[in-house]
């Protein structure tokens, strides 16, 4: 089992979204030159003064490069530190060459176990301990002391792998967030293609049946084959190109949409007031775009009722344009300044960017908290005006 954990720590990777540099890292680097020439203006104690201040701007500049070579950083920061521990031993010195600014390299153990491979965490750590034997045999500290100094050197490294387990743990729930959207959204697409294409088939039985009699209906009977196509043509092109090979479940039910939204709206208790509002050309939208719109209002009137703090009323607007359909939940509760952006509404978000959209959610400028939408219609006017005329 032991070996299996080693094995395992061993061959783990590096995080992926580490990234080089950033703004705080140059805050950091201020601060840290600040303090060591301060420190090397106002002591009088410090041992081999140049040395000292040369050593702590080098320990200063580690940290920038310590998210993209963690165990580098660590080998030459605690490698330094232990030739010049070394040195003073020889020189025969009775205090410690440095300065207290030279504490910065903790920067690097939090770094360690936070952006490095498996590999590079235990190489590293194999390099801090062989530092801190060489001081505790070397040092005549008592053995309190010791113990003391080891737990504060462990404090950013533990502290650095809890946060890398979080964000694990949080990346991991969030790709099961997307992968349930997208298992969702395959099966609209498999009753979306099941309905055009039953639709295409009843179409050409006709046609082949009238071919005989009345070849102008068999010719209008393979038009509408052909706008069956078309039309399941744009409905694949409008989430296929986002779904990967992930299974389709067996329930397989027709999705709720915008016909839905006056029977979901009806809360229970009625502890809220909701006025919805439907505007614009609503009952030709594409399946993927009218469940999205209901799982939306669904999503959002749920979170309003679990936590919008003295809300007394619930606004749903949904209004279809040339182009787009707009989304729009708000209630009156209070702001409270908590935010309320859960896997629910990040899987909205998924779900709006698969369909080429965008989702908002925020609290409002005055009270309560509101959810805004923008679909795509993803169908062309003509095939609208086709389907009219059908």
């Amino acid at each position: 089992m032991l070996r299996d954990d080693l094995r395992t720590l061993w061959t783990e990777p590096r995080p992926s979204d580490a990234p080089a540099r950033v703004r705080r890292d140059w805050a950091l680097l201020t601060a840290g030159l600040a303090g060591v020439a301060l420190e090397a203006a106002l002591r009088e104690d410090v041992v081999w003064r140049p040395v000292a201040v040369v050593f702590a701007v080098w320990l200063c500049l580690l940290p920038l490069w310590r998210r993209t070579r963690p165990l580098a950083m660590v080998t030459l920061a605690f490698g330094s530190v232990m030739l010049l521990q070394v040195a003073s031993l020889v020189a025969g010195l009775r205090e410690p060459v440095g300065l207290d600014a030279g504490t910065i390299v903790l920067v690097l153990v939090y770094a360690l176990p936070r952006w490095g491979s498996g590999r590079e965490i235990v190489l590293g750590g194999a390099v801090v301990l062989a530092a801190f034997a060489l001081f505790a045999v070397t040092d005549d500290t008592p053995a309190v002391e010791q113990v003391g100094g080891f737990v504060f050197l462990s404090v950013p490294g533990v502290t650095g792998a809890a946060v890398r387990f979080w964000r694990t743990a949080r990346e991991r729930q969030w790709e099961q967030v997307r992968s349930r959207e997208r298992e969702q959204l395959a099966r609209e697409l498999h009753d979306t293609v099941a309905h055009h294409v039953s639709a295409m088939v009843i179409i050409a039985q006709a046609g082949r049946v009238l071919v005989a009699t009345d070849p102008s209906a068999a010719a209008e009977a393979l038009e509408g084959v052909e706008e069956e196509g078309a039309r399941t043509l744009e409905e694949l092109r409008a989430m296929v190109a986002a779904l990967r090979d992930r299974g389709v479940g067996a329930q397989l039910a027709p999705p709720a949409g915008v016909a839905d939204l006056e029977r979901l709206v009806r809360t229970p208790g009625g502890r809220l007031r909701v006025d919805l509002g439907l505007d614009g050309e609503l009952d030709a939208l594409p399946p993927a775009v009218d469940a999205a719109v209901y799982r939306i209002v669904q999503e959002s009137v749920t979170n309003a009722l679990r936590h919008a703090v003295d809300a007394t009323e619930l606004a749903v607007r949904v209004t279809a344009e040339r182009h787009t359909v707009r989304v729009s939940v708000r209630d009156n509760g209070q702001r409270t300044g908590r935010g309320r952006d859960g896997y629910g509404l990040a899987g909205l978000r998924e779900r709006a960017a698969l369909l080429g959209g965008t989702l908002r959610a925020g609290p409002g400028t005055d009270r309560g908290w509101h959810v805004e939408a923008e679909l795509p219609r993803a169908r062309s006017e003509s095939g609208v005006h086709s389907r009219t005329r059908r």
